[in-house]
């Protein structure tokens, strides 16, 4: 087992994504834990992830109108796979109203 966390910036103004709900669920779509960024972008899930392909869904579209921003992605789905003898995987977002990119950090 495994755990996950994230971190979110806003690419466009150069600062965290404070707000951000994010939800991970299993490769069947199975929500296994959902978290929310806090003042520094960062999410923690609080639940072991198995072995397998799991997502992190980012409520990208929700966060931008609370903020009266146009964007054009109303959810980010990020897919990535857990293996065997990684303890932890973290998975950050650099995002803005047009574009996104993603990696594994540590």
């Amino acid at each position: 087992m495994s755990t996950v966390s994230t971190h979110v910036l806003d690419a466009a103004l150069g600062r965290p994504a404070a707000g951000v709900v994010v939800i991970l669920r299993s490769a069947d779509g199975t929500q296994l834990d959902a978290a929310t960024t806090d003042v520094g972008g960062r999410a923690r899930f609080d639940v072991a992830v198995p072995t397998g392909d799991h997502e992190l869904l980012f409520g990208t579209g929700q966060w931008f109108a609370e903020q009266d921003r146009e964007t054009f992605f109303p959810a980010v789905t990020l897919s990535f796979t857990v293996t065997d003898g990684q303890p932890h995987y973290h998975v950050a977002l650099l995002l803005s109203p047009f574009a996104y990119t993603t990696y594994r950090g540590s």
